[in-house]
């Protein structure tokens, strides 16, 4: 591979000099973005998967409720925690694919460059910060859980809760590595006012 990599690149139009239709980004940028979020596309694709037996769990318990008078005591409890998993676990995949909810009545009128300053700033004080006291904290609270054995005793069925506990630390590791990649774009954009976000997009397919 050679030392910078091509990729394509729409100018924007409050951009203060103009763009070329090609840019070069070095090549490491490139490979370690990519990466990480191949990483998150694909636990996004089978953290997707999650919503068969949910939808499954409900069909049934509507059908059992409705047909033949005898509504289970499980079936909602497990949309619940397939929901929960499918919630937490998704979250990388959202920021990876720029989906998370931002102002975008400011956002959208300013330059690439400032985005990318304004990005890095709030990841660096921000969000690294935040995330890491969250996995920190979301570590114990689902360590202890696992270690009692921890079930819903609100619920006849009583299913054990430390799995979706476990969703917590774990869907914490994917936001914090997928920030790196978001960290590098941003600086990438505040330096050069221009975007990375579209050297990915053909990963996903």
């Amino acid at each position: 591979m050679t030392e910078t990599q091509k990729i394509s690149h729409k100018p924007d139009q409050h951009d203060d000099e103009k763009t070329p239709a090609l840019i070069t980004a070095p090549a490491l940028l490139i490979r370690i973005t990519s990466t990480i979020d191949t990483i998150s596309i694909g636990s996004g694709k089978l953290v997707a998967l999650l919503i068969v037996p949910m939808i499954l769990s409900l069909v049934y318990e509507v059908a059992c409720r409705y047909l033949f008078s005898a509504p289970t005591i499980w079936a909602s409890d497990m949309s619940t925690l397939l929901y929960g998993g499918f919630f937490m676990l998704g979250a990388a995949y959202a920021l990876q694919r720029q989906q998370h909810i931002r102002t975008d009545f400011l956002y959208e009128k300013w330059s690439t460059r400032t985005k990318g300053i304004v990005d890095s700033i709030l990841y660096i004080l921000l969000y690294f910060p935040g995330l890491g006291i969250f996995l920190w904290i979301g570590w114990q609270y689902a360590w202890r859980s696992i270690l009692q054995q921890e079930r819903i005793v609100s619920s006849p069925w009583m299913p054990y809760i430390w799995p979706l506990k476990l969703t917590i630390p774990i869907s914490t590791a994917l936001l914090l590595s997928q920030g790196v990649s978001e960290l590098i774009k941003s600086l990438y954009a505040a330096v050069s006012g221009l975007d990375l976000h579209g050297s990915t997009e053909s990963i996903e397919t």
